[in-house]
């Protein structure tokens, strides 16, 4: 079963190729860390796959209905902000829309998704607070909580982690890693290459316009890759608490 297939997927935006050929498929039970440098395309990827930008080639997601394709993936883009004066538990309940009605009332089961939502980003005792009052980090946690309650098979998340403190990038890292043992799966654009390395369990490179590398982390992060798509040395090691990596110097 394949939750994501994209084939030969290409992108230009007003006139330059961002995107050349990319390809990959994401299956059940995997934890994805989508990495590149600055400008690699992790976002327009993730758009495109999700029919929010045009593309040559092909791609599962972007081929569904709009109604369809909010059953089958859940999308968290960068934007951070909350605008609603709303509470969190309210903001978080909207993650149930691709499963109400227009005039539905969420049942016992889309309450019990948004709790099990709120409680696996350490939210319930905030669900009653206005979310804009929150801080900046506490709002990207909200939205990601949001992003869980849609209980999709796949959810695709542009830089989850930015902006949190390490405790809550680290358990929003495992989050993710608990969702792939059960079956869901994620694909998650990260600039933190050590947790990525940590929690992932596929990682997919970007650089010079397409894809450069897709497998464990291990297999990816390899000296010489480190070296020509990012500029930079690193020590990583495998250990019995899971595999450690620390970027060193650039190469400039």
């Amino acid at each position: 079963m394949t939750l994501l297939s994209v084939k030969d997927l290409s992108v230009s935006l007003k006139g330059r190729d961002v995107l050349r050929d990319v390809t990959f498929d994401i299956g059940p039970g995997e934890f994805v860390g989508l990495i590149g440098p600055n400008g690699a395309g992790k976002t327009t990827l993730m758009r495109a796959a999700l029919g929010l930008l045009p593309f040559t080639g092909t791609c599962s997601l972007a081929a569904l209905s709009e109604n369809a394709r909010a059953r089958q993936a859940a999308w968290m883009p960068q934007a951070r902000e909350i605008a609603w004066p709303v509470t969190v538990e309210t903001v978080v309940t909207l993650g149930r829309t691709p499963h109400l009605k227009s005039i539905q009332n969420p049942a016992d089961h889309d309450r019990k998704a948004v709790d099990t939502a709120l409680d696996r980003m350490e939210l319930g005792g905030m669900r009653h607070r206005d979310a804009t009052q929150l801080s900046g980090g506490e709002q990207a946690r909200v939205l990601i909580a949001r992003a869980l309650a849609q209980e999709t098979p796949l959810l695709l998340a542009d830089e989850p982690i930015a902006g949190l403190d390490p405790a809550h990038q680290i358990s929003t890292m495992q989050t993710f890693a608990a969702l792939a043992r059960s079956g869901k799966s994620s694909l998650v654009s990260l600039h933190d290459l050590g947790l990525a390395a940590r929690h992932c369990t596929r990682l997919i490179l970007l650089g010079g316009k397409g894809l450069v590398a897709d497998g464990p982390p291990q297999d990816v992060l390899t000296s010489r890759r480190l070296a020509d798509v990012f500029g930079v040395t690193a020590w990583f090691q495998e250990t019995p608490s899971g595999m450690v990596f620390q970027l060193l110097d650039t190469l400039s």
